[in-house]
């Protein structure tokens, strides 16, 4: 099992940038990715971007490429959102996942508020 806590939400004016953290305890050993998501009002939870554990692989939803970027540190085991340029529409909750291998099982944090004000 794994425990995930993010921190570094917040409110922030549109064009400005943020930080999120995601830390990770417990069985990290087995952990294959670890990913961003944000669900805004109204609507269903999105991927945003991921990083593969192994060789630091990233991946992101187009709605933020060239915008955020997601960087990690193996050693301890966190991964990190940086978000700039940001828009009124980024506004959300923003959780982390990790994935761990085998099996497949997923291990979800408890969210973090990002407000972006226009």
């Amino acid at each position: 099992q794994v425990q995930v806590v993010e921190s570094g939400g917040g409110l922030v004016q549109a064009g400005g940038s943020l930080r999120l953290s995601c830390a990770a305890s417990g069985r990290t050993s087995s952990i294959f990715d670890m990913a961003w998501f944000r669900q805004a009002p109204g609507k269903e939870r999105a991927f945003v971007g991921r990083r593969i554990w192994n060789d630091g692989s990233t991946y992101y939803a187009d709605s933020v490429k060239g915008r955020f970027t997601v960087s990690g540190d193996n050693v301890k085991n966190t991964v990190y959102l940086q978000m700039n340029s940001l828009k009124p529409e980024d506004t959300a909750v923003y959780y982390c996942r990790a994935l761990l291998r085998p099996g497949a099982y997923n291990y979800w944090g408890q969210g973090t508020q990002v407000t972006v004000s226009s």
